[in-house]
């Protein structure tokens, strides 16, 4: 049965411009209170794990009201059903009620947080009305983890491209976020063509011009062979994750070569991957950079490392789906975006975003918990 015919109880309390009261401070919004202006709307989208700790989602939705955004489907962030955040009917709706036309469209889908479960929903979004409502409303979609399934499949089939960049549960939710990730956060949602400097070494000279796409290596692997893996000829593709072994790293970049992604690819370059405490038990010296030395004689392409994005408390929001122009120098390399929508600022207070939570002393933040949640 299609997603669409699944929900005449939430239909209905929609139409009726029912309200509901979270933590008696907070009424959800429904399509009707939202208004036609989606300038400063922003919609939160849970495919994945719930969000255990309503204290962060309180600091996300207190940080992003002071930053000026409205915003809707807030029910969304207290839901839980096994280990998701909902039931996969619930978790469809984020997305399917927009691109059905029952919720409107907003300036920004903003991802609750990773783990797992996206991928269950994938068939039943229509990805290409979801996409084309998007591109019509310059919309940004934004997350990073499990939610790369999601971006993935709206670049396959919603032709549509969005931003590995912070979720609400891990950075907007932090009670000590990286200013650092919330300072690169403003400068690429505001810049209409934006740079990123890696300080890295380069095995050879390089100049490209390709799509940039990718994400998180597990999901992507993960992917291979299904309809909502993108194909990109001439891409630049971007690869993360956290917390697997170097053997596992090699066997997911196998499962792309051997699914023939590589072969259209220009280049490729790893983000981050957090290896400090995974060893490999059969041979501690097998490592990441075996393994990517391993890619280059299999693929014969050039692989860049250092990229600041993945799983880490000081990482940059870059555009995934979109124009990209990669050029090596003397001290590592740049890439310079282009083509990617972008937030206007006239009814935002983007800054407010960089001020220390209420309660919480810029000393305190010294013993806070460093490393993001997933």
């Amino acid at each position: 049965m299609h997603p669409d015919r699944l929900f005449p109880t939430r239909r209905s309390v929609l139409r009726s411009g029912l309200s509901l009261a979270l933590g008696g401070t907070l009424a959800l919004r429904t399509p009707a209170a939202a208004g036609a202006e989606n300038g400063n709307l922003l919609r939160f989208f849970a495919p994945s794990g719930y969000l255990a700790d309503p204290e962060r989602i309180h600091t996300g939705i207190n940080r992003l009201l002071a930053a000026g955004f409205k915003l809707d489907n807030t029910q969304a962030l207290y839901r839980r059903h096994q280990r998701f955040a909902g039931t996969d009917i619930e978790r469809i709706a984020d997305l399917q009620d927009v691109a059905g036309g029952r919720a409107p469209v907003p300036k920004v889908l903003l991802g609750a947080r990773g783990g797992y479960g996206a991928m269950r929903l994938l068939p039943h979004i229509d990805w290409v009305s979801l996409g084309g409502r998007m591109r019509e409303a310059g919309t940004l979609l934004l997350g990073y983890s499990d939610i790369c399934a999601v971006q993935l499949a709206l670049l396959a089939q919603g032709r549509t491209g969005s931003f590995a960049g912070p979720l609400l549960y891990s950075e907007f939710g932090s009670p000590n976020p990286s200013l650092y990730t919330l300072q690169q956060f403003i400068r690429t949602v505001t810049s209409r063509e934006l740079q990123i400097d890696v300080t890295a070494p380069v095995e050879r000279q390089l100049k490209l011009h390709g799509t940039w796409w990718g994400g998180n290596l597990s999901v992507l692997s993960s992917l291979a062979g299904s309809p909502w893996l993108p194909n990109v000829p001439g891409g630049i593709l971007f690869v993360e994750d956290v917390g697997e072994q170097p053997y596992r790293i090699e066997r997911m970049l196998q499962t792309l070569y051997l699914a023939g992604v590589f072969k259209q690819q220009q280049a490729i370059v790893f983000g981050t991957f957090r290896l400090s405490k995974e060893r490999d038990l059969y041979d501690e010296s097998y490592d990441l950079d075996t393994v990517i030395d391993t890619l280059r004689r299999l693929t014969r392409l050039p692989v860049l490392t250092g990229f600041p994005s993945g799983h880490i408390r000081d990482k940059v929001t870059v555009p995934l789906g979109y124009p990209a122009a990669l050029q090596t120098g003397a001290q590592g390399y740049s890439v310079r975006f282009s083509g990617h929508p972008i937030l206007e600022t006239s009814q935002l207070n983007l800054p407010s975003l960089l001020e220390v939570p209420e309660g919480i002393t810029p000393s305190q933040r010294q013993t806070l918990p460093q490393e993001p949640v997933e």
